[in-house]
């Protein structure tokens, strides 16, 4: 069982619009649209479940899902405070969540973030392989600028390595057991300053994570400019 978890509960703020950003039209259909039509066509997901404001669950069911022929989407739940709530809701909502391991067979689990609209079956496929063989990985990109250590006085003390960092990405993907254990943890004794799913896996339970190839195009709309840069890639067919 492959289920995908698509978070889709932010709000418009750094939009500058009333409209939460995942419901603003990209060419004509809501954003989390277009990642979600990738999820449907892609062979290897049996199911999606969809994290959304609790005052948005009816739009979505209408005008998201039913509208757009979305059949794959076996729940639409509410999410909470935090993301990493909204994540756990998300595992827990999934078809096999009470279900032991049963021998070889394994399920995996993919989180993505419903405003990166250009998730591609490419990025599916590696994960779900990368996710079987070491149980935990992420799409990234290398970084393409230099970057700054910055001390709390405004200085830079320290330049890295270039060769060695990664944007990070989504779809996150693990193996069930793997990502329920981690939340596990989590709930039981939050920790401060870990800020995704990755890195839950790495304080908690000490795994490393592989990184599947992502593509600069799987950009997060956060901004007014990231819509009008993601209109120009949809429009020029990238």
């Amino acid at each position: 069982m492959v289920s995908a978890i698509v978070l889709a509960g932010g709000s418009g703020n750094r939009m500058n619009s009333s409209t939460a950003k995942q419901y603003m039209e990209l060419c004509g259909i809501p954003l989390v649209v277009h990642a979600l039509k990738t999820f449907q066509l892609s062979e290897l997901v049996d199911e999606i479940v969809l994290v959304t404001r609790k005052e948005d669950m009816e739009y979505a069911g209408a005008e998201l899902v039913g509208k757009y022929g979305l059949t794959k989407v076996a729940q639409i739940i509410p999410g909470g405070k935090e993301r990493f709530d909204s994540v756990w809701q998300g595992v827990q909502a999934t078809a096999h969540f009470s279900f032991a391991p049963d021998g070889e067979e394994q399920d995996v689990i993919l989180i993505h973030d419903g405003a990166r609209p250009f998730v591609s079956e490419r990025m599916i496929r590696d994960s779900v392989a990368a996710a079987l063989k070491y149980g935990a990985c992420t799409v990234a990109v290398p970084v393409k600028d230099t970057i700054k250590v910055v001390n709390r006085e405004g200085f830079g003390i320290d330049t890295p390595d270039r060769s060695s960092l990664y944007q990070v990405q989504t779809p996150q993907t693990f193996r069930r057991e793997v990502i329920v254990e981690a939340h596990e943890h989590f709930h039981a004794e939050p920790r401060p300053g870990i800020t995704d799913d990755t890195m839950l896996v790495e304080e908690y339970l000490k795994k490393n994570i592989y990184i599947v190839e992502g593509d600069y195009r799987n950009l997060k709309i956060t901004t007014p400019e990231d819509m009008i840069l993601a209109e120009a890639l949809l429009r020029s067919g990238g």
